[in-house]
């Protein structure tokens, strides 16, 4: 299936880019969804992550009914970023906001696509109280961001803001129709419009608003997905540059340097930091007993080297862009 959504002077001229948090949710809840196959380059970040999401229930709960493995999901759960890097709290207020009638509409084409003409509980909730249904909806996602995503977020959201800056550079380089064209091997811009192949969900400009929203996503590998609710621009979430090797190791080594500046033990824990860990974890595969490992979190948190995320009953640690650039400078 093929589609072209045209463009005016108009909608080039409101072409833009951002970094969307909740399309991160959509796509990586997808991939944690399918199979080990199904991860591709995130098969290391699923194998953490899977255990978390069963544990807690998530992967039964409000986003597995509203975020099939494939073809529509509800379209409420990507509002149109307002600005070029919304916070995750900033969506999660535009979702509440959906009106009742457009819930109970992208409800009826998931039951359409699904083929489900008795939908469950929860989304019979949605339905019949959309207000009260959506504030479970983002309870939930603010659960599955704090055991999927937040502690990788600064790793993946280098990537995202890396994307935008580097197409934005090409477009001062070259133009908007060079960007256009080499966004995804399924897109294509000519004569005036954007060419679509092999799509399920219907884009045209007479079904859109205004302008185009592009969206890097990490997670949207390896096709794009597409978002059209008038009167908000059409939104393209496409495969960000650099996911190849998202997930892989930062350093092998820290060097002297840096444990002449922090201390052994504390370049120590930031290398295992490689992956997020917990202080029973990091304790184990140290050797430094719970009380010390939880000590120097502490130290490393205050000088804004690692973050803690609620994991369950734990709390994972995650290095930050600092620490690695930290340890990179003393590998080198």
């Amino acid at each position: 299936m093929e589609y072209e959504l045209s463009f005016s002077a108009a909608d080039l001229a409101q072409t833009r880019f951002a970094v969307s948090p909740m399309w991160e949710v959509v796509t990586s809840y997808r991939i944690l969804r399918g199979d080990g196959a199904a991860a591709g380059p995130h098969r290391r970040w699923a194998e953490q992550v899977r255990p978390r999401l069963a544990e807690a229930g998530l992967d039964r709960g409000w986003l597995a009914e509203l975020i099939p493995r494939t073809s529509y999901l509800a379209d409420f759960l990507n509002p149109a970023p307002a600005a070029p890097f919304p916070t995750l709290a900033a969506e999660l207020d535009a979702i509440r906001r959906t009106a009742p009638d457009r819930v109970r509409v992208e409800l009826d084409m998931l039951a359409a696509q699904s083929g489900d003409r008795r939908p469950g509980p929860r989304l019979r909730l949605l339905r019949e109280a959309p207000e009260a249904a959506l504030e479970k909806v983002v309870a939930e996602i603010e659960c599955y961001w704090e055991l999927a995503l937040a502690p990788y977020w600064a790793r993946v959201r280098d990537v995202l803001e890396a994307d935008v800056f580097h197409r934005a550079r090409q477009v001062a380089e070259h133009g908007a129709a060079h960007v256009l064209n080499e966004l995804h091997e399924t897109v294509s811009w000519d004569d005036g419009s954007l060419r679509l192949v092999r799509r399920h969900c219907r884009l045209t400009r007479d079904e859109a608003g205004a302008g185009l929203l592009l969206i890097p996503s990490a997670f949207a590998w390896p096709r794009v997905l597409t978002r059209s609710v008038p009167p908000e621009p059409p939104q393209l979430a496409y495969p960000a540059r650099g996911i190849g090797t998202l997930w892989e190791p930062r350093t092998t080594a820290a060097g002297e340097a840096v444990a002449a500046v922090i201390g052994r033990s504390r370049t120590l824990l930031l290398t295992e930091l490689d992956t997020p860990a917990s202080t029973t974890q990091l304790a184990r595969h140290s050797g430094l007993s719970p009380a010390g490992v939880s000590q120097h979190l502490t130290a490393l948190r205050d000088a804004g080297l690692v973050t803690a995320h609620r994991a369950g009953r734990s709390v994972l640690y995650a290095r930050t862009a600092v620490a690695d650039a930290l340890l990179t400078a003393g590998a080198s």
